[in-house]
């Protein structure tokens, strides 16, 4: 059965690249709604955004959705991979301003706080998008692809030159939890020098060591140090989900990342969902509910220290 959250939940935090405060409010919706964004900042005529892969604009460093009228959100990912990783479909997402709180810089507090509150079960069948047909994408060195598979996998593999970093690898499949025990809790990363060139272009004015993991060479810098000694691929296959998620309906096939981003995801998701003989929509037997991401998560799935 489709789902959405059983009673409206509020976090507030400040934007990554704005610095500036704002509040999200999580509000449940009726079967079939979809996830949708609201500004509360905005005339009503102009608020709403769909969290829908044909949203998405170029963005910088994050994923942007933006309306008819030019009315946009960013830094969704966060956020649509804790939807995902707890299994919602439907979800009106109230935000006072222009970017999702960045809060730890994870997906942790977002997974908490729908998991306090619970999940409704909705009287629809689920829908997902099966991969019938291995696709692909390729923008310089990022390559991405979709291949079928029995329920949805993630494969990810990162490489940078800071030893802290270097060369990460790492394969789930998504089922019984493995979002929320294995990736919510993992931590946007960047280097110094490059915090210190985005906040010369006037990027990044929120970012500190509470809400990002700062590398330099062979160095982490926050004091607690890393979550995990992988944290960054699990961060980037965390960021991957989140986009996945924008495709409209839960992916059953696996993703295959190779220095992926933002953009990357976007354009796989485009050549996926205009390839008609690539997909098809199927309305999930229990079988296959129970093996996408969400199905059956608990609060004790979540690390001790998310």
């Amino acid at each position: 059965m489709q789902t959405t959250i059983k009673s409206p939940v509020s976090l507030e935090g400040i934007g990554l690249h704005t610095g500036r405060p704002v509040r999200v409010r999580l509000c449940p919706a009726a079967a079939e709604y979809g996830i949708w964004f609201r500004r509360t900042d905005i005339d009503p005529g102009q608020a709403m955004i769909s969290a829908h892969w044909t949203s998405v604009v170029p963005s910088e460093l994050c994923t942007m959705v933006m309306n008819d009228d030019g009315v946009s959100v960013s830094t969704t990912e966060h956020l649509m991979a804790a939807i995902a990783g707890t299994g919602l479909h439907n979800l009106l997402i109230e935000i006072d301003g222009p970017e999702v709180p960045i809060l730890d810089g994870s997906s942790a507090l977002f997974v908490r706080a729908i998991l306090a509150r619970g999940i409704r079960r909705l009287d629809r069948p689920v829908r997902a998008i099966e991969v019938l047909k291995r696709v692909e994408v390729t923008r310089g060195n990022a390559f991405a692809a979709l291949q079928p598979a029995a329920g949805l996998e993630i494969d990810f593999r990162i490489d940078f030159a800071d030893a802290a970093i270097g060369r990460q690898e790492k394969v789930l499949d998504m089922a019984n939890g493995a979002f929320l025990h294995a990736l919510c809790d993992a931590r946007t990363f960047c280097r110094r020098a490059e915090v210190e060139a985005m906040r010369e272009r006037g990027l990044a004015l929120g970012g500190s060591l509470d809400n990002a993991v700062v590398i330099d060479g062979d160095r982490v810098l926050n004091p607690g140090g890393l979550r995990h000694a992988d944290e960054a691929v699990r961060h980037k296959m965390l960021d991957a989900l989140g986009d996945l998620a924008l495709a409209g309906a839960p992916i059953i096939g696996r993703y295959i990342g190779d220095r992926a981003g933002h953009a990357t995801t976007r354009a796989l998701i485009e050549a996926l969902m205009t390839t008609p003989e690539a997909y098809r929509i199927v309305e999930c037997s229990r079988a296959q509910v129970a093996r996408l991401p969400g199905a059956g998560v608990k609060r004790s799935d979540l690390p001790a220290a998310a």
